[in-house]
């Protein structure tokens, strides 16, 4: 049934306000008749003509009214229209699937073509997915490159609902009664000038000379001078030609201001300021090697230093002869190719010893920790301050939660002797427990908070101090009161064996004391084949000269015939992959320690010619574990860091969780090629 056009809003009260007028006049004229007759005449005359002629105005000029009305509110909708199709912001309207169901001259024009009613937005811009459409709310904001130009893209969710009610060809259908209003801002010109701002900011770098003593040891002193001269003249000319500013502040060490833009440059090359520092030669048998840290994107010129020297402590910390870059959330690293330097003297290992004995004689207890799925080295090397303890006359202990099978005869040592070692290994559960206010942390073999034995005892202990010869990474336990972190150190045991010799109470050791620690450090230099200097050496020596004994700790780690049998398999199924490095996967069952064997194949797989790396994976525990090793033509230290995991540079390893073998040895081989690519 046609409905009939009414009148109403303001005009439906113009005419009502008109008749009010007249009833209230034919009122009023009432009370004039009894005053006035021919008063009341004269109104009651004036009152016919004008409803006359409201209603003349009413049946004649209403239909004009609305004529003129719903014809200005055509063209009204036609200049809109007119006006939105001509506005400049690209704009268009798409339907729930993604097509393009109308679009506006700006938009044609800035994509480059018309007639775009029935192709898909998403072949268009690669940038917009389905899963940008907003859902519940009304409009999402997502970021878009096309054409070499930056947009900013507003979704709005539009309902046509009331549309399709009253319309006669549409049905209603649910969740596709809506269409989606695309609207396009170009932010190109304030990205670039956002660009240009972000590269003229200021960053704070710091320059050091690793090996400034031992660089200079065997040069005579006019030899010393143009060499100190040829080292400041190339890392001058580096910055300067970055329009920076360079400042020596020490004899070995340099303060940078750049422009974040000339650090790109750097960062483009590598860094190779690090290899052409080498090439200095006059006279000395080491070559020189810079370790730099750089801060970048802070809140303020202060806080761009305290990131630079934290990236040169990093740096430091990771062996030198590298670049660390530190930002708010982020820490990249360059360079670390070659062998952290060994230092011959011993001063920091005394200075060190003295000022752990300072901290552990004002404390009641000592618990010492590893990393989790202790190694020997760390047992090693917890057994180690555990007599440094027991020579203060302090109450320590050592967390231990997982014994692994390879380590079980050295642990049953000590636990199968409560007579000499009462309490000696506790778990984690009573560690929590019984530490109290004044206690001290050891943590040894590792400095990474996440995988130490017990993570949660460092909320409670004020004085922590950490041992460890690994390199750091961005995860530290930056709250230690103490730490001797030092990469060149073969095992944690030879550090600890290091310290037990300054210790002024002259610790004597057992011989399964002295056992644990020279087992440290054989099975961590592969039977003194990897990572050895003149000092492990010297460890070696002192913990023989206190008991060790060479055959007892030979027997202790003999295999058993199914890891033995699992080594040979894991080496005969090894690919070899882009005839450079060795990956395979060692089959863990049967294995009571399929890590061990790991590890001990890899170790076993650089023996090949020409293997520069070697990669193996096994399965433990509902993880997947990586073994890599080197001898000295790849870091595979980088390699296990883009994979998440870390170590040194000829020992590393990392573990992955919720992915395949398969899956973990792609990613190895994705991080290769893209290595090989870069020629890292």
């Amino acid at each position: 049934m046609a409905k009939k056009v009414k009148v109403k809003g303001k005009l439906r009260i113009y005419f009502s306000l008109l008749l009010a007028f007249g009833v209230v006049l034919a009122i009023v004229d009432i009370p004039i008749y009894i005053l006035n007759v021919i008063s009341g005449v004269v109104i009651s005359v004036f009152l016919i003509f004008y409803f006359a002629g409201i209603l003349v105005m009413w049946l004649y000029f209403r239909q004009f009214l609305i004529d003129e009305m719903v014809s200005f509110a055509t063209e009204y909708g036609q200049i809109q229209k007119q006006i939105l199709k001509e506005l400049n912001l690209p704009h268009a309207l798409l339907d729930h699937r993604g097509k393009i169901v109308w679009t506006n001259e700006a938009f044609d024009k800035t994509v480059g073509m018309d007639r775009f009613f029935g192709k898909s937005i998403f072949s268009i811009f690669e940038g917009i997915t389905l899963e940008n459409f907003p859902k519940d709310e009304k409009e999402n904001e997502i970021h878009i490159s096309f054409d070499s130009r930056e947009f900013r893209a507003n979704i709005k969710k539009i309902s046509i609902e009331n549309m399709v009610k009253n319309s006669r060809f549409i049905e209603e259908s649910g969740d596709e009664d809506f269409l989606f209003g695309l609207y396009l801002f170009d932010e190109t010109a304030l990205k670039i000038a956002l660009k240009e701002i972000d590269d003229q900011s200021i960053v704070v770098g710091m320059i050091y000379i690793d090996n400034y003593e031992e660089a200079l040891e065997n040069v005579d002193d006019v030899r010393r001078s143009l060499l100190l001269a040829l080292v400041d003249r190339k890392i001058t000319q580096c910055i300067s030609s970055l329009d920076g500013i360079v400042r020596k502040t020490e004899k070995d060490k340099y303060m940078v201001i750049l422009r974040k833009k000339s650090l790109s440059v750097l960062k483009d090359s590598k860094f190779d300021i690090l290899e052409e520092i080498k090439t200095v030669s006059i006279g000395n048998e080491r070559p020189i090697t810079l370790s730099i840290g750089v801060g970048l994107d802070g809140l303020s010129y202060s806080q761009n230093s305290e990131f630079a020297r934290a990236a040169i402590d990093l740096a430091l910390g990771r062996g030198g002869d590298q670049a660390v870059i530190k930002s708010p959330g982020n820490v990249q690293y360059y360079g670390g190719k070659s062998q952290s330097s060994e230092k011959n003297t011993r001063v920091k290992a005394r200075v060190k010893a003295q000022a752990l004995r300072e901290i552990l004689v004002n404390k009641d207890q000592v618990f010492i920790m590893g990393h989790r799925m202790a190694d020997v080295d760390s047992f090693g090397s917890a057994v180690g301050v555990y007599c440094i303890a027991r020579a203060l006359d302090k109450k320590a202990y050592i967390i231990l939660n997982e014994v692994t099978p390879s380590l079980r005869p050295l642990v049953n040592l000590f636990a199968n002797n409560e007579e000499l070692y009462p309490g000696m290994l506790v778990n984690s559960e009573t560690a929590l427990q019984m530490v109290g206010n004044n206690a001290a942390l050891v943590v040894v073999d590792t400095n990474k908070p996440s995988i130490s034995e017990c993570a949660e005892i460092l909320k409670y202990v004020k004085a922590i101090v950490v041992l460890d010869h690994h390199r750091q990474g961005e995860e530290i336990i930056d709250n230690a009161t103490l730490s001797y972190v030092e990469p060149y150190a073969s095992s944690a045991s030879e550090m600890v064996a290091e310290v037990l010799q300054y210790i002024d109470e002259g610790v004597k050791l057992s011989g399964i004391e002295a056992d644990a620690l020279y087992s440290g450090i054989m099975i961590d230099t592969n039977n003194f084949m990897t990572k050895t200097g003149v000092r492990t050496f010297e460890a070696a020596a002192y913990l023989r000269r206190s008991g060790a004994d060479v055959t007892r700790v030979r027997k202790l780690f003999r295999e058993d015939a199914s890891e033995y049998l699992a080594k040979a398999k894991t080496i005969n199924d090894t690919n070899i992959y882009r005839n450079d490095y060795a990956i395979s996967v060692c089959d863990s069952a049967g294995c009571q320690s399929p890590t061990i064997v790991a590890a001990q194949t890899a170790n076993e797989l650089l023996n090949i010619n020409g293997i520069k790396a070697s990669f193996v994976f096994t399965e433990y525990q509902g993880k997947i574990y990586l073994s890599a090793r080197s001898i000295d033509e790849l870091n595979v230290q980088v390699v296990t860091e883009k994979l998440g995991g870390g170590g040194h540079m000829n020992i590393a390893g990392a573990q992955f969780e919720g992915i395949s073998i398969e899956e973990a040895v792609e990613r190895l081989k994705d991080i290769l090629d893209s290595m090989i690519d870069e020629d890292i």
